[in-house]
This record gives structure tokens, C-alpha cells and sequence, in this order.
């Protein structure tokens, strides 16, 4: 695991000192050691975090004359079972490290090198013979590639904040982002909040020539997760009990490529069966006791230590855990937007970052259990939209007209409880009928183009497009296939940035183990029925794992790690949160109509609406608008919060 920049342009004062300034704002990646290519117009910088062949690995690397040179972020899994064709093809190898592998491949297949890689990638790689940069990203999204390109400059990095060090760029707000950011908490195409930085979208590669008077880059995508109604599925078993021992033998072998390292490794353990699952088969294929890590929070109700602690205790583990309180979230937030570089979707990264302090004092490398929920169906909405769109069939033959009435009523009715009129606005009776409302607005959006009360100025009415583009790709799927892939496409990639930034911000390499790209292609074609079977959510894998843990540990209801966020928020210790929403020279104050968001506020704060994801979306925005965008990130060093000691778990 490390971190990667650079920058193309044959036009640049001092190139060299703002190639130091981009990889030392992403020292975090690669405390280990930092280096750098200058060969101009080409600039390759890395910092490195040595976890495979610590002596040899160094980068830049360069092929045996000298001709490539890579950068390269992540793992290649299966390099060594790669290395004797290679080998036999007359490459000449001169360290055990993976990243050789990659330059091997690319002199002997070109681009379509990426095509034999199983593991977790970013890199660029400069071709001097044919005078090309090839940047590629792993299939899923597992490792970050950000660029940026106006024709003259191209620049990338593992991070955004390394770009920024760029002078030729400016940190500038991209306002068209705003509502899906508002709505889903992340933008899920290449775009990001900041104008003209773009993502490397999962499963492309691209390509900068500088052979021609003109510079040309060229974006193509290598790979995709199949469609089982388009693509025939070759030695596919075909009983039920057949897919579970193969989903078994399959995520056993998945787990084992993980173990590669050469440094202590461990794993983040929240006690449900997915992370319980990769647990129990690490304990089986290691010597000695697993390092198991869980984080939770003071308020009992919303910790699930218990359930990892049970787990721990079950496989024999060597467990640690770190508690969460208002302050040290609260307080800590500000930093990690800073390390995210955009909002913060969702308040498990802010746990996610601590139990990644907390490994980094034992381990370099955890597993993670992200995936799961992916491939196998997991959430809750998945059923329940399922459920609704039976029900929509004959609900459908109503006329729209008494449909609308009753939608109405249901909204202004004080004749219903507030947690049963919650309950039925899920339902068809509370939505319109068509995928954005019956789905996304029901189960995503905190703000949603229906929403009454939004404070927005402008309708977010395109914010779901990136989402339907990817819904609507295989319509001959079934509903649950599709949900499956836009989620893979949208949701899990935004899940996957969030684990590499944060663990990352701890200077520590996370791997999924759900995620090989052949394990993904395998769930794509198990049967719907073996994914969500009757109330039962992840069958297939929890019956393949049963064996592995306790029975209640793999069947328990799933709790999707909860925060007291909803709780804090309306608690008067909150009130600086506020007052910094409220902010007139915030960048809200611009886009959002104040009274309406005054009016949000207090509705939440007394109890009347449940404002959280809103609220969470909106002081996300607007500090990463001050920090990024008005300059402000010194001044809220010491958090949000009024608190008399450091976070504790928090590094300085």
C-alpha cells in the first residue's frame, strides 16, 4: 500500500519541488519512504509503505533497460504464480515484489497486462519507447486514482489533496455536483465536487501518448462485472447445496491470496458474519492467534463489541477495542473530511478511522469484511424494495389520481402515529411508483427531489442519473441482479474509498477479501433465491460459513454499524454544530435557503422530524467547503467541539 503522483506538462517552473509538495501531502500513505522519477516532461513520485519484499520494492521501479518506470499503489495477489511465464518469456526479475510483475506484464502484453491481475491496483506507468503514460485501477475500486487534464497538464494522485499542491490547480467548487452530494453523500461518476478533478472510474485504464504534435489521452474500460441474463456461465454448479460448498472453497482461497505479507497483518472484526467469516478462515490457515480490532461507542445500544468480543472469543483471537464518544467524533471530523477529501457519506468512516489508529500500533495489513452486502444481497432495502414492487403490481391499477390522494392524506394526517406514517411512506402508499421514488428517495436520498421541506435553492432533481445509468444497463436482469450491480457500481465504490482514506489516514493497507474480482464474477451468477431466501439475507454465504462460528453470530439481524448520531444531535452540546450550519460566510449560506434550513433545525432539534441524514450531509458540505474552499482547515484543528483533552485513539 502506498501513495502515487504525479504530472505531466512541458511547460513548469521548478517541476521537481512541486512533485516533493504533492507526495509529502500524501505522506500518510507511505510514512516508510518517499522517492521520485523526473524525466521531463514526465514527474513520478510515490511515498511507500513497505509490506511485500521490504528491501527490493522500491519505487519508482524500471524495467531491466531502463525504458519504464511505474508508480504503483495496492497488491497483486497472485503476482508469483504470474512470475515463471514471465520468466520463460526472458524477463529478468530483480526483487520478490509484485510491482516488477506489473512492468514484466505490461512489456509483454501491453494493456491488456491488467487483464491477468487478481488483487487491488493503481499505478502509472511511463513507456518511454513509445512516449505513453498507462494509468490503470483495479476492477472494483479498490484503490483511488484521481487526475486531472485541460490539454496541456495531466496530473494524478492517490489523493486529491496532493493535486491541489499542483499551482496550475485550483481548488474550485464543481456547483453542478452539489445534489447528488446532498442526496447520496458522494458523487458516483467521474466528477468530483472539485472542478475539472476527475476519478479514474473501476475496471478502466488510460492512456496519454505524447508521440503526436499533440498530446491525446485515451479512457477505456477492461472489465466489468458480468450480467448472468447476457453472459453464459461456464462450470457453474447447479444444486443449491452445490453453490455453497462453492462459495465456500472460493472465498477460502479469496482469504489465503490475502495473507500475502511480509509484516503483521490483522483484521477489523465488527461481529457480524461477514467479518466473522474471514476471522474464523485466517485463524484456520495461520499459526498462532489473530489479531481482531472492533471500535463502538459509549451509548451501549448502538455498540455491537459485544458480538466481536464473542467472536474473538470463539476463534481464540488476541482482541482490542476502542470506545467512540461525541466529542472525540465530533472533534476528529474536520480532520478526516481533510483525509477524504470530499464530504464524509456516511458516520462509519469516523469509526472506521479510529479502529484503524487502533490496529496501526500492532499491524501494517487488516481484512475487512466490505463486499459482502454487495454480492449477496445484505441490505435490508433490497428485500424490502422487492416487497414493494410486488405489491406495486396491483397497487398500479389504481388511477394515479387516488393514488396521489392517498400519499397526501398519509403526509397530513394527524390521525397516524409519527413512527407508523414513517413506516408507510416506505411503503407504496407513501411514494410515487417509479424507481426513483420507490427506491432511491425511499432507501437513499436525504435530500430527494420530492422533499417538501428541502432547503435547497435548485431542484436536485439530477442527482440519481450516475445511479440509473447503471439500473438501467441489463434490464432483461432480475430486479435483485440489478440492484446488485448499480450498488457495485455506485454505493460500494464510494464504501471502498472510504476504507482505503481512512485506513490509510492511520497509515495502515486494508484488503477485502470479497472482492477478487473472479469471486464477484462467481456471485454474480448464483441464483436470487440463494441470496435472499424468504426473510433470510446472504443465505448462500451464511450457509456455506456455518460451520466456521457460533449460530446466532451468523444469523443474527444485521445492524449496519449505528451511530448515536441522530442522539447527539439533539443534545444542547450540539449547539457550535449548528451555529456553524447557520454561518453566514459558509458556502450553505449560498446555496441553501436559510429560513428553510433555520425551520429543519429546530423541527429536528425538537423532537418533531428525524432530520439526521440531512443535517450529516449538510455540515459535512460545509466544512469541507471551508476547509478546501475558504482556507479554514488551521482553525478548526482542535475539532468542533468544546473538549478539554485530545480525542483519545486519535494521532496528532
Amino acid at each position: 500500500m502506498c501513495g502515487i503522483a504525479g504530472f505531466v506538462s512541458p511547460h513548469r517552473e521548478d517541476p521537481a519541488a512541486t512533485l516533493a509538495r504533492m507526495t509529502s501531502a500524501i505522506a500518510h500513505r507511505g510514512p516508510d519512504a518517499g522517492t521520485h522519477f523526473t524525466l521531463p516532461p514526465v514527474y513520478l513520485g510515490h511515498r511507500r509503505l513497505s509490506i511485500v519484499d521490504l528491501a527490493g520494492g522500491a519505487q519508482p521501479m524500471f524495467n531491466e533497460d531502463r525504458t519504464i518506470a511505474i508508480v504503483y499503489n495496492g497488491e497483486i495477489f497472485n503476482h508469483a504464480s504470474l512470475r515463471p511465464a514471465l520468466e520463460q518469456a526472458g524477463h529478468r526479475y530483480a526483487s520478490h515484489c509484485d510491482t516488477e510483475t506489473i512492468l514484466h506484464a505490461y512489456e509483454e502484453h501491453g494493456a491488456r497486462c491488467v487483464d491477468d491481475f487478481r488483487g487491488m491496483f493503481a499505478f502509472a506507468l511511463w513507456d518511454g519507447r513509445r512516449r505513453e503514460l498507462f494509468c490503470a485501477r483495479d476492477r472494483l475500486g479498490i484503490k483511488p486514482f484521481y487526475y486531472f487534464w485541460d490539454g496541456t497538464l495531466f496530473a494524478f494522485s492517490s489523493e486529491i489533496k496532493a493535486l491541489l499542491e499542483h499551482p496550475s490547480i485550483p481548488a474550485s467548487l464543481d456547483e453542478e455536483q452539489i445534489p447528488e452530494v446532498l442526496a447520496f453523500g458522494y458523487t458516483a461518476g467521474e466528477a468530483t465536487l472539485f472542478r475539472g478533478i476527475r476519478k479514474l472510474m473501476p475496471g478502466h485504464h488510460l492512456t496519454l501518448s505524447l508521440a503526436d504534435t499533440a498530446p491525446r489521452l485515451k479512457i477505456e474500460r477492461y472489465w466489468d462485472v458480468p450480467s448472468p441474463s447476457a453472459t453464459p456461465a461456464f462450470d457453474i454448479p447447479r444444486s443449491d447445496e452445490d453453490w455453497i460448498r462453492e462459495t465456500r472453497r472460493r472465498l477460502e482461497e479469496t482469504v489465503r491470496m490475502r495473507l500475502m505479507s511480509d509484516v503483521p497483518l490483522g483484521m477489523f472484526l465488527s461481529g457480524g458474519v461477514d467479518s466473522s467469516a474471514i476471522a474464523a478462515l485466517i485463524r484456520r490457515q495461520t499459526n498462532g492467534p489473530v489479531k481482531t480490532f472492533a471500535v463502538g461507542y459509549r451509548e451501549q445500544r448502538f455498540s455491537e463489541l459485544s458480538y466481536a468480543a464473542r467472536v474473538a472469543s470463539a476463534i481464540g483471537a488476541e482482541h482490542h477495542e476502542i470506545l467512540l464518544g461525541r466529542e472525540e467524533f465530533f472533534n476528529s471530523l474536520p480532520r478526516l473530511i481533510w483525509h477524504e477529501d470530499e464530504p464524509i457519506a456516511w458516520p462509519s468512516s469516523v469509526s472506521l478511522a479510529f479502529v484503524s489508529s487502533l490496529a496501526s500500533r500492532e499491524v501494517k495489513v487488516v481484512l475487512t469484511g466490505e463486499g459482502s452486502d454487495e454480492l449477496f444481497g445484505g441490505y435490508e432495502r433490497y428485500r424490502w424494495h422487492l416487497l414493494n414492487q410486488r405489491v406495486a403490481k396491483l397497487y398500479r391499477l389504481l388511477p394515479s389520481r387516488l393514488r396521489a390522494a392517498v400519499r397526501e392524506r398519509l403526509a397530513s394526517s394527524s390521525h397516524i402515529s409519527g413512527d407508523l406514517r414513517r413506516r408507510l411512506s416506505h411503503s407504496v402508499l407513501g411514494r410515487d411508483l417509479t424507481h426513483e421514488s420507490l427506491f432511491l428517495d425511499n432507501f437513499y436520498a436525504a435530500f430527494s427531489a420530492g422533499d417538501r421541506h428541502s432547503p435547497l435553492t435548485s431542484s436536485p432533481s439530477s442527482y440519481c442519473a450516475n445511479y440509473l445509468r447503471y439500473w438501467n444497463k441489463h434490464p432483461k436482469d432480475s430486479t435483485l441482479s440489478r440492484l446488485l450491480y448499480a450498488d457495485q457500481k455506485t454505493y460500494l465504490v464510494e464504501l471502498l474509498m472510504k476504507q482505503d482514506q481512512m485506513s490509510m489516514s492511520a497509515s495502515i493497507e486494508s484488503r477485502v477479501p470479497f472482492l477478487d474480482h473472479t469471486f464477484v464474477e462467481f456471485a454474480a451468477y448464483i441464483p436470487r433465491h440463494l441470496k435472499i431466501h424468504g426473510h433470510e439475507q446472504k443465505y448462500v454465504l451464511k450457509r456455506a460459513v456455518e460451520d466456521l462460528l457460533p449460530h446466532d453470530i451468523v444469523y443474527r439481524r444485521k445492524m449496519g454499524f449505528p451511530t448515536p448520531l441522530r442522539q447527539w444531535l439533539r443534545e444542547p452540546e450540539a449547539a457550535p454544530l449548528y451555529e456553524r450550519l447557520t454561518s453566514h460566510d459558509g458556502l450553505l449560506a449560498s446555496c441553501i435557503e436559510m429560513p428553510a434550513l433555520q425551520a429543519l433545525l429546530t423541527r429536528h432539534r425538537a423532537g418533531a422530524e428525524d432530520a439526521t441524514d440531512r443535517i450529516w450531509r449538510l455540515l459535512n458540505l460545509q466544512l469541507w467547503a471551508d476547509i478546501f474552499l475558504a482556507g479554514k482547515r488551521d482553525s478548526l484543528s482542535e475539532g468542533l467541539l468544546p473538549s478539554p483533552a485530545q480525542p483519545a485513539g486519535f494521532p496528532a
